[in-house]
């Protein structure tokens, strides 16, 4: 099975875990007003002092001539995404439509890979340049593939090449360019990723086992599993006891504090903190 039917297969679980393929026309994918994801991730981080919750990608993702380019600002495509989620929900502060943003990208990304892994076995290569990105559309039309896909490169089970497709290629440079954007917690911000994650194996899982695929399930449970066990997702949060064992993070999205808002089923609080008056 080629990468692109396995997305395709994938596609079948519902529009988060499906992604537009197919050439585009003359004007290619610009004149449609998409962008390829790097741009929204600015350049390359220079090694440096950690940021609070920030893991490092291995150094041949870092390497390259745009290494050698300090980040002048938050890329704008990105903080037109953000801006964009502000005005949408109502968001008061800024953070709180960072975070939003972020983990909405997370779960797109994060259910594109993990379809195909555990439906088929194959797990794509979703390089950052290759994957276009029209912030102003919904899924499955937000991500776009106009050249065939390849598989992850690496070696190593179907969590590991998972992890450097998605986390290396996607999740670390964004989570540092949302941090250049708008002053929110690094550590909340892999708070989402991980609840990104889970929410897609719950999902996933759930479609498995109605469509008498339970292989496929367990598949995506391991995957998970073993995902949510490393770093940086491990400081995330926890998997419940109990007979869902549902995963519980260890942070807040700051959902709450969107008008009409409310804490997700997955929060580390168990209230709606006061707000002063």
């Amino acid at each position: 099975m080629t990468v692109d039917a396995a997305l395709g297969a994938a596609g079948a679980v519902g529009p988060f875990f499906a992604v537009r393929t197919g050439p585009p026309g003359p004007g290619g994918p610009r004149a449609e007003g998409y962008v390829p994801l790097a741009e929204a991730y600015g350049p390359p981080a220079l090694p440096g002092p950690r940021r609070e919750g920030e893991e490092r990608a291995p150094a041949a993702v870092r390497s390259g001539p745009a290494a050698a380019t300090p980040p002048a600002g938050p890329p704008a495509v990105l903080v037109r995404r953000i801006d964009a989620v502000r005005a949408g929900t109502g968001a008061g502060e800024r953070r709180v439509a960072a975070s939003l943003a972020f983990q909405g990208l997370a779960a797109r990304l994060w259910s594109v890979a993990l379809g195909p892994a555990a439906l088929t076995g194959q797990v794509p290569g979703l390089p950052p340049d290759a994957v276009w990105w029209n912030p102003d559309r919904t899924a499955p039309d937000d991500l776009w593939l106009p050249e065939p896909a390849v598989p992850a490169g690496g070696a190593g089970d179907a969590a590991r090449r998972l992890r450097g497709a998605v986390l290396h290629g996607h999740l670390l440079p964004l989570h540092r360019a949302t941090c250049l954007a708008a002053r929110v917690s690094g550590a909340l911000l892999w708070g989402n990723a991980a609840s990104a994650l889970a929410g897609s194996l719950r999902v996933l899982h759930g479609w498995c086992l109605a469509e008498g695929r339970p292989e496929a399930a367990e598949r995506a449970r391991t995957v998970v599993t073993a995902l949510l066990g490393e770093p940086p997702l491990r400081a995330a949060g926890h998997w419940r006891q109990g007979p869902e064992r549902d995963f519980r993070r260890r942070s807040c999205c700051l959902y709450h504090r969107v008008p009409g808002g409310g804490l997700c089923g997955d929060c580390a609080l168990r209230r709606p903190p006061c707000r002063p008056a």
